[in-house]
């Protein structure tokens, strides 16, 4: 802890007031608290003189508060309340709404007026959007920018006025208000949430964002691949502010178990201990600010807000002050103007209005130049900053938690030891860093004993490593934990694949296919080390649609060649966003060498912007040199080239087994069942499906009227018992099944249904339902589809994945696949016969159908798929005629039965006297007696008893007599 401390100077309470947000003026007057009901306005030369409100109507609290920093608009503040921010004018001593800004579709997060233009104010919030408002027009925001996901800080550069930042969760973006089609620069700057974010008040480039990872970091947005500083935590990091004097940093911490609610002052050259700790809030402080220096004096002020409802003010003296000064360097002006010596890129914001000419598109950009010289920048960070040296700030910021590793740092030597265990195998190595390390400067390695690996395996180990090394130094990246992982991650690949093939003795190599190269999995800094099994973006896709189209999207062929296997990859599509800024090239767009010629005339030339997209990533370098004489004298300046892939709808009818066609011929007349099955071999003919013509040609012998059955049994067999009848209709069916064709088996079950009817019977188990949803039931394997016709996929599971499986079930004749009872068995199956010749005419029922009666549930979810089908197709009609043939069982019996059994041996009981163990069937719950006569019982516990026992209990008590607990007469509804 700090070795000074001090309490507040004054100290002031609302303990009425629940106020969430806090805001002082930039005159130093007056300080805003905002409550739910009121807006209370605090006095801050005399803070115990009370105060003034501002009555507020909302359920909602406010978000934040700020007033406006200008001296000429001092009397302006914004408060944020859900998605609206209201406007303030406090004059005289009384405070009204001005105007009200909406335009946010969900909560905003935070505000902040502009520094250098009193009528600017920016928003942001979860729906993902960054709003610019001018309050002199505040119809609709002047400016719009939209990221990825919702931010939670926004901040103004307190140094150049068209320069802003965002936060993401854990990224953080730079904006120009000039170019809001995209960020300008892009930081993935923690792992976690960012709960904090303040630019340097002296220099545009720097910033410091708190996080709930435990760390405070220092960025500047000009090498975003890595920060300049870290004050790492013990404890999230609620706010991390630049204090306005000298080189000071003020933090608040996330209380853990309501043990730390103070606030530290820090010397950014001195991270390693708070220079003073302001002790006294009681609870989490919510808000913090500076007052304005009084004239004539050099001490300032901290106002703070905590939820114990206090406002508390501490002075800060020069003494304290000159606790945050350095030695080296007296302010951040030498540093500032050290760095601009140094050739910037063109990226940076600059002020001037020339910018207006050039548009926010990638394509129109210029190309990025090389960053700065690193060593001269880390040397003068080095010297002038204080910081530690980088391989000794590594060795102390390393994980060494990496399961199976142990590590031995020895920081003078420039060395470490790693050992590694991982099965039986055991790996020492030595890494020795050289003196440039990192910059450009691979590290050595070196396996000593003992180790137990092959050789082949560690020559592996060393190529994996060494490529790791240098994709991390190349970038100026330390890359001792990233080898580590690396290191275990591919030990315990080979480990096992040495498991997987001792397991499987019997396997033959494979002399024909190479074996697939081993990628490093290397993590940057827009990643973490656990997201190795995060899926890549997709980049193209594909999707059946019902009605016979397959939809799919490709990947845009603006790039042509793809990063080494060894470049690490983005796992999300906001970390994708560094390369779109030019920060990573992963594609290098191919010039006009002999070897190598653009893919086609629109492809962009080495001046202009390098475009990137996620297929980036994915895309294989081609070599086509027949193209050259053909594009390379085309005129393709004016070519606009697209960004993303085309989306195309293919037609696949003629990969289906279905044909819309057939279904439009097709007709069920049920009155003619031969004419039926003529035509319909007439239209198989005419849309080339000999093998339909062939089925309906069978289909209309076998429906002929001379092989109807007889009503008696004894005159003859039916002709579903002939090796022509059922048998063959069964080896039809299953031949569609395999062939996924349920058109053909929806038109053989529904037209062979029709032929078992008598005349007169539309349907045998009842009238057909007039609401399609009522052909839904509970053990349907189809996708029931809603008349919006929306487009899922042909290849659902309950179409092609053996869901009509009659094929390979011969042996069981067919039987139910749900192992429930089909409409017919509900109808035969169920029924008791008293006359032997009744039971016999039933069975000839069933044989005489060509369809076997066990299968109707199969063969309604046919006739149901088939009428998905037709709807898709807009044949609603044909679909109508189909779907009268779906059989409708009789509803399952619903009701209450009354059982009664022995209180004895529970056994079921048919009277007063149980038939098993002679004793009486129940006794009453009051006089112990046998039950004869009139009797009454709960329906919940099965207590009760004599009728005029119960009453007069029940007169005076609520509960059972048995004391049981049931309340007998609320439960029962009897």
């Amino acid at each position: 802890m700090a070795a000074r401390w001090s309490s507040e100077n004054v100290v002031v309470e609302f303990r009425d007031s629940q106020a969430t947000a806090m805001s002082v003026d930039c005159l130093g007057q007056h300080a805003v608290l905002s409550g739910r009901r009121f807006l209370y306005i605090v006095n801050l030369d005399a803070p115990f003189e009370g105060h003034r409100k501002i009555s507020r109507q909302s359920k909602w609290d406010i978000g934040a508060v700020q007033w406006n920093p200008h001296d000429s608009f001092a009397h302006y503040f914004a408060a944020s309340s859900n998605q609206r921010v209201d406007l303030y004018k406090w004059k005289d001593g009384s405070g009204e709404v001005g105007t009200t800004l909406q335009g946010h579709t969900r909560v905003i997060s935070d505000l902040d007026w502009a520094v250098f233009e009193p009528d600017l104010l920016v928003t942001s919030s979860v729906d993902t959007y960054i709003y610019i408002w001018d309050i002199k027009d505040t119809r609709k925001p002047t400016v719009a920018l939209s990221a990825v996901a919702g931010a939670s800080q926004v901040k103004w550069n307190k140094k150049n006025a068209n320069c802003l930042a965002t936060s993401h969760d854990g990224d953080v973006r730079i904006w120009d208000k000039r170019k809001p089609s995209t960020a300008v620069e892009y930081l993935a700057a923690h792992l976690s949430k960012i709960h904090g974010l303040d630019w340097h008040p002296d220099s545009e480039h720097i910033l410091a964002t708190s996080s709930q990872d435990n760390s405070v970091k220092f960025w500047d947005y000009r090498q975003p691949r890595k920060y300049l500083n870290i004050l790492p935590c013990q404890v999230p990091v609620w706010k991390a502010r630049y204090t306005p004097f000298s080189n000071g940093l003020v933090t608040v911490m996330v209380p853990q178990l309501r043990r730390e609610n103070s606030l530290l002052l820090w010397n950014v050259f001195d991270l390693n201990t708070p220079v003073h700790t302001f002790v006294g809030h009681d609870d989490v402080v919510l808000e913090f600010q500076w007052r304005k220096q009084k004239e004539g004096s050099k001490d300032y002020q901290l106002v703070t807000w905590s939820r114990d409802q206090t406002l508390r003010m501490w002075r800060v003296d020069s003494q304290m002050q000159r606790l945050c000064a350095n030695d080296i360097l007296d302010g951040v002006d030498e540093f500032i103007e050290s760095i601009s010596l140094l050739p910037e890129p063109e990226k940076t914001l600059h002020t001037e209005d020339t910018d207006h000419q050039h548009t926010a598109s990638h394509g129109e950009e210029e190309a990025l130049k090389e960053d700065p010289p690193r060593n001269l920048l880390e040397e003068r960070k080095s010297d002038q900053l204080g910081l530690p040296q980088t391989l000794q700030q590594e060795f102390s910021l390393i994980n060494v938690q990496i399961r199976n590793v142990n590590v031995e740092m020895d920081a003078a030597d420039r060395s470490c030891t790693v050992s590694v265990h991982c099965s039986n195998h055991r790996v020492k190595m030595l890494v020795k860093f050289p003196a440039q390390y990192p910059n450009n400067a691979a590290p050595s390695f070196q396996f000593i004993n003992p180790t137990t690996i092959t050789s082949t395996m560690k020559a592996k180990l060393l190529k994996i490593l060494k490529d790791t090394a240098l994709q991390k130094v190349k970038r100026g990246q330390s890359c001792l934990e990233p080898c580590l992982r690396q290191l275990v991650s591919c030990l315990e690949s080979f480990v096992n694949q040495e498991d997987s093939a001792s397991s499987n003795p019997f396997a033959l190599p494979n002399s024909v296919t190479p074996p697939l190269p081993t990628f490093a999995r290397v993590t940057t800094a827009y990643g973490s080390y656990q997201d190795a099994n995060i899926p890549f973006p997709r980049t193209s896709g594909a999707r059946f649609c019902g009605a016979g189209y397959l939809v799919y999207f490709t990947r845009p062929m603006t790039m042509h060649r793809a990063v080494s296997p060894t470049e690490p990859t983005p796992r999300s599509l906001s970390a994708l966003s560094a390369y779109h800024t030019g920060l990573i090239a992963p594609m290098k767009i191919r010039t006009e060498a002999p070897g190598n010629l653009r893919l086609y005339s629109g492809s962009p030339t080495r001046s202009e912007k390098e475009q990137v997209s996620i297929s980036s990533f994915y895309y294989k370098e081609r070599k086509s040199r027949r193209w050259k004489s053909k594009r390379e004298g085309s005129d393709s300046g004016n070519r606009q080239i697209k960004a993303a892939g085309k989306v195309i709808i293919q037609d696949i009818a003629c990969l289906l087994p279905v044909h819309k066609s057939l279904g439009e011929l097709y007709i069920l007349n049920v009155n003619d069942i031969q004419e039926t099955c003529q035509k319909n071999a007439a239209s198989a003919l005419l849309v080339g499906r000999k093998d339909l013509v062939q089925v309906w040609s069978l289909a209309t012998v076998a429906t002929d009227l001379c092989l109807g059955p007889k009503s008696d049994p004894d005159l003859e067999t039916p002709w579903a018992r002939h090796p022509f009848g059922r048998q063959l209709l069964e080896s039809l069916l299953a031949h569609y099944c395999r062939l996924r064709d349920v058109q053909t088996l929806a038109m053989l079950c529904s037209v062979f249904e029709a032929q078992s009817r008598p005349q007169g019977l539309p349907n045998p188990f009842g009238p057909f339902p007039n609401r399609s949803s009522n052909l839904v039931v509970s053990h349907s394997r189809y996708p029931s589809f809603t008349s919006s016709g929306s487009c899922s996929s042909m290849s659902d599971p309950g179409l092609n994945t053996g869901g009509w499986n009659i094929a390979g079930r011969e042996a069981e004749h067919l039987s139910s696949p749900w192992g429930e009872s089909s409409p017919e068995e509900l109808r035969f199956g169920s029924l008791t016969y008293s006359d032997p010749r009744e039971r016999e005419r039933d069975q000839h029922d069933k044989n005489k159908r060509l369809l076997d009666p066990a299968n109707t549930q199969q063969f309604d979810d046919f006739k149901k798929c088939y009428g998905e089908i037709l709807y898709r197709w807009g044949l609603r009609e044909k679909r109508a005629e189909v779907l009268k043939f779906v059989s409708c069982p009789p509803d399952p019996h619903k009701g209450i039965e009354f059982g009664v059994y022995c209180s004895h041996c529970r056994s079921e009981v048919r009277g007063t006297q149980c038939a098993i163990c002679k004793g009486f069937t129940f006794q009453c719950a009051i006089c112990h007696v046998a039950v004869r006569g009139s009797s009454n019982f709960c329906l919940t516990c099965g207590h009760g008893g004599h009728t005029s026992h119960m009453m007069e209990w029940f007169r005076t008590q609520e509960v059972c007599p048995t004391g049981c607990g049931c309340h007998c007469l609320l439960e029962s509804t009897f």
